[in-house]
C-alpha cells in the first residue's frame, strides 16, 4: 500500500512539472502550442463540379505543424490553364492564405477570421475579386468557395490517388 501511494505522488509531481515547463514555454515565448490541425486537407484532389472538357486539381501536403502546402491547376486536355500556389501559415499567433500566381509577382494574403476543426474562412477587403476564400470538409469530400460581394464560385473536390 506504501508503494502504490509513494508511485502515485511521483506520477502527480511528474505531471506538475509537465504542466508547468508548458506553461513557461508559453509564457516565456508568448506562443500558444496549441495549434489548429488542418491535415483534412491534405492529399490528391480533383473538383466534380468543373466545366465539360477542364479538369482542376489540388494537391495539398504539411510542410510543419505551422505550415501546410498546396498547388492548384485547371487543364484542358493537356495544356494547364491556370495554377496558382497555395499556403496556410501561422505566424504571429495568427493563420494567413496566401496564394500566388505566375502572373503576378507577389503572392496575395488572406487574413484567417473564422476556423473550426473542419473549415476555415480567409479575407481580404483589398482586392477586388475574390475578397473571401472559404474551405470546408464534406463528408469525405472537401468543398471551397471564392467571392465577393457580388460572386460566389464553389468548389466540390473528391479524392484522388496521386
Amino acid at each position: 500500500m506504501k508503494k502504490v501511494l509513494v508511485f502515485s505522488i511521483a506520477i502527480l509531481i511528474l505531471s506538475c512539472q509537465q504542466n508547468k515547463k508548458e506553461s513557461t514555454i508559453k509564457e516565456t515565448t508568448g506562443y500558444s502550442e496549441k495549434i489548429e490541425n488542418f491535415n483534412w486537407l491534405l492529399g490528391n484532389w480533383e473538383r466534380v463540379n468543373e466545366k465539360e472538357g477542364k479538369r482542376t486539381f489540388e494537391k495539398w501536403h504539411k510542410i510543419s505543424d505551422i505550415e501546410y502546402s498546396g498547388i492548384g491547376f485547371t487543364m484542358q486536355t493537356k495544356d494547364t490553364l491556370k495554377q496558382e500556389k497555395i499556403q496556410l501559415i501561422h505566424t504571429h499567433g495568427k493563420w494567413n492564405l496566401t496564394v500566388k500566381v505566375p502572373e503576378e509577382k507577389e503572392a496575395i494574403v488572406f487574413k484567417m477570421i473564422h476556423q473550426s476543426e473542419s473549415e476555415f474562412t480567409c479575407e481580404n477587403t483589398e482586392i477586388d475579386f475574390p475578397n473571401t476564400i472559404k474551405y470546408w470538409k464534406n463528408g469525405d469530400r472537401i468543398n471551397a468557395s471564392v467571392s465577393n460581394a457580388e460572386i460566389e464560385i464553389s468548389f466540390e473536390f473528391k479524392k484522388v490517388k496521386p
